[in-house]
């Protein structure tokens, strides 16, 4: 039974954690950590079964084990667990990307990266509210968009947080000059949740 709830838990960590763990190096390790996962949590789900055939003789106790892993795949089919981790991210940090867009708009913190000049490499304070440690901006007539990454892939693929100025329109943000964006969330009133 305890082998089929860490195995449960493990799994479920996977599944929730996947977009903060989908940035380089990390996606390397997931690489390798999903596939394990996904065949150990197998192999429970068959030795839990195993179990079943023992509760005439032994007891309902045989059943938890498989009860668990039928839980766990419920979970994963039905739970919405990458959007509660997006909430639960959104929330926690907010009042710190708040005083960070503050400053980027009053000109406190200003592009700082040699190769990039839309991008700025936070403090190390403040470096957990951004995948990578960096924001991303583009200063337009109405105000400034702010990008604050939750994941950064491979061919420029990202997922994040975008602050729009008043007024703006998150499609109007240039990282989707050439295409648009393939996930456009709405979590406050000048705050979308974006992915390309």
């Amino acid at each position: 039974m305890l082998a089929a709830a860490i195995v449960s838990t493990v799994t479920l960590a996977l599944a929730t954690f996947e977009f903060s763990m989908g940035d380089f190096p990390s996606a390397l390790v997931l690489m390798g950590i999903l596939p394990l996962a996904a065949l150990l949590f197998f192999a429970c789900l068959l030795w839990s079964a195993s179990q079943l055939l023992r509760v005439r003789k032994d007891g309902a106790k045989f059943a938890l084990p498989f009860a668990i892993c039928v839980a766990t795949l419920l979970a994963l089919q039905y739970a919405p667990l990458q959007q509660i981790y997006l909430s639960q991210n959104f929330w926690r940090h907010r009042a710190e990307r708040d005083r960070i867009v503050e400053r980027v708009e009053t000109g406190e913190l200003v592009p700082n990266v040699d190769y990039n000049k839309n991008l700025i490499a936070l403090p190390r304070r403040s470096a957990a509210v951004s995948a990578g440690g960096d924001i991303v901006i583009e200063d337009v007539e109405e105000g400034v968009y702010v990008l604050f990454l939750t994941s950064r892939g491979f061919k420029h693929y990202f997922t994040g947080f975008l602050r729009v100025p008043p007024n703006g329109d998150p499609k109007k943000f240039f990282e989707f000059a050439d295409k648009p964006p393939s996930q456009l969330k709405r979590y406050d009133k000048e705050w979308w949740f974006v992915a390309n």
